[in-house]
């Protein structure tokens, strides 16, 4: 099946949204980790969505370090693999901060613009732009002239308010862990006037749900998700170091409800949720969220089923003791298939969590 168009994906998620399920959003770095998802969604025969980071462009790219080359390169290469498969994929930029707006998610949306002006599919089928480092009327500003763009496009936004702490792909969350224990500012926050204690910015509140609603929803024939944020932090901790309140989004969405009626509930999306226990993933569900972004735990089971080979293996992947090796185990196409079949399982069990296994709308 082809990557969806627009009006399928919004029909994949107003489905999720009324249907009380989730699609896992999983981040790849190159081919292999992009296989990976889209066998996993096959497999449990659930629509799903790729996502692709400025991280993952500069990796992708090589010596290269571009980041538009390199997720173009992996957008290119998820449209012919998802032709090969029955299930709905959809292509998303992930985490843009602002400064990197105009050498990453412009460039990205122009590419998408051409292709159609030639009369081809779209590229990518949404973009996230990250401004959760500014306040937030700022930070809505910029997100109606990326919503206006997108639209033009027929691109679904997806945007921030609050912070979600600790890092992702190398940008770091303004606040981090250490403050969700100790009460305090972590180092090297800064804190500028105006600003709510560190703490609380990882906490969304009803009036900054309403304001996303009405700011962004005023700009007609637009689609956008919101990540609000409920305490979720990036990466994965022990626990009682991350400490979730995911009745935050039920707050927001009764506040936008109450005012704006039961169309007005927002679609949202789940950050940080490595290691989340599956009772609190599935109470966001039932407060809106219809995608969750998956990178710690995917990450790992591809490189923990990697390192599992080459330890069981390791006098035919290295030349021990003048001997030669064993070619078939040192290929790394070999070694490779270990971790994209360890993935594609990991994400099988997402689909499972989330509730969108054997839902896929192609089916």
């Amino acid at each position: 099946m082809p990557i969806v168009d627009f009006a399928r994906y919004c029909a994949m998620l107003d489905s999720a949204l009324e249907g009380r399920y989730a699609y896992p959003a999983v981040n790849v770095l190159q081919m292999d980790t992009l296989n990976a998802a889209i066998e996993g969604f096959a497999a449990a025969r659930s629509d799903g969505i790729i996502q692709i980071s400025v991280a993952a462009g500069v990796c992708a790219s090589g010596k290269a370090a571009d980041p538009v080359l390199g997720a173009i390169s992996l957008a290119e290469h998820a449209h012919r693999i998802a032709a090969k498969h029955d299930v709905g994929i959809a292509v998303h930029s992930d985490h843009c901060p602002t400064q990197k707006v105009d050498s990453f998610l412009r460039p990205l949306i122009a590419e998408t613009a051409r292709r159609r002006a030639r009369g081809e599919a779209n590229l990518f089928q949404s973009h996230m732009y990250d401004g959760s480092a500014l306040p937030l009327k700022e930070n809505l500003r910029r997100s109606v002239e990326l919503l206006q763009l997108c639209r033009e496009n027929d691109l679904i936004l997806e945007v921030e308010a609050g912070v979600v702490g600790g890092e992702e792909d190398g940008i770091r969350g303004a606040v981090q862990v250490p403050a969700l224990t100790s009460g305090r500012p972590s180092v090297g926050a800064v804190a500028r006037p105006g600003d709510r204690p560190q703490r609380e910015r990882l906490y969304t509140t009803p009036e900054d749900m309403l304001d996303v609603y009405e700011t962004l929803s005023a700009v007609e024939g637009a689609r956008f998700l919101l990540a609000a944020t409920f305490g979720n932090v990036h990466g994965v901790y022990k626990p009682g170091r991350v400490q979730l309140r995911p009745a935050i989004l039920k707050a927001g969405q009764d506040a936008v409800m109450a005012k704006h009626g039961p169309r007005a509930r927002m679609h949202l999306v789940f950050h940080g949720g490595s290691g989340t226990p599956e009772a609190e993933i599935r109470e966001t569900i039932e407060y809106g969220v219809v995608k969750m972004n998956i990178h710690t735990d995917t990450q790992y089971a591809f490189t923990r089923a990697v390192a599992d080979f080459m330890f069981k293996h390791y006098d035919g992947v290295l030349r021990i003791d003048g001997e030669v090796g064993v070619k078939q185990q040192y290929l790394a196409s070999t070694w490779l298939e270990a971790g994209r079949d360890a993935m594609a399982a990991r994400v099988v069990e997402a689909c499972r969590i989330l509730g969108s296994a054997g839902r896929s709308m192609g089916q």
